[in-house]
C-alpha cells in the first residue's frame, strides 16, 4: 500500500478469538512496536509490550478498535521509519477495519 509517497506493508492473521496484524514501512515485513489489547466485558484493556517511537496512540487506537471489533485479541505490530501523517493513520485504520468486516470466519 502507497501512501503519502510512502509504501507501507500489511500482514494480517486472523484467528477465531482475535488477530494479529504487522504493519511495516517498506516491502519487506519487520517486527517493531508490540501492542496487544483484550476486549472483556467492561471495555478494552491495551498493554504496550514494546512502545514505539513514533504514534503510540495511533497504535493504541488501532488495536483497541480491532480487539473490540471482534470481541477478541488483538496483537499488533507496527514498524516505521517517522511519524505518519493523520491522512496514512485514517487509510491505514480504515483499510484493516474494512478488511476485516468483510473477511467473516477465519479459514
Amino acid at each position: 500500500m502507497r501512501l503519502d509517497d510512502r509504501e507501507f506493508t500489511i500482514f494480517i492473521l486472523k484467528a477465531i478469538n482475535g488477530c494479529f496484524i504487522s504493519i511495516s514501512e517498506g516491502n519487506a515485513h519487520r517486527l517493531g512496536a508490540l501492542n496487544v489489547s483484550l476486549a472483556g466485558s467492561v471495555g478494552t484493556s491495551t498493554a504496550r509490550v514494546i512502545p514505539s517511537k513514533h504514534d503510540s496512540v495511533f497504535l493504541d487506537m488501532l488495536s483497541q478498535r480491532v480487539a473490540s471489533m471482534l470481541n477478541g485479541i488483538c496483537i499488533i505490530s507496527m514498524s516505521i521509519n517517522a511519524p505518519l501523517a493523520t491522512t496514512v493513520m485514517k487509510s491505514i485504520m480504515n483499510n484493516i477495519v474494512a478488511y476485516l468486516s468483510d473477511k467473516g470466519n477465519a479459514t
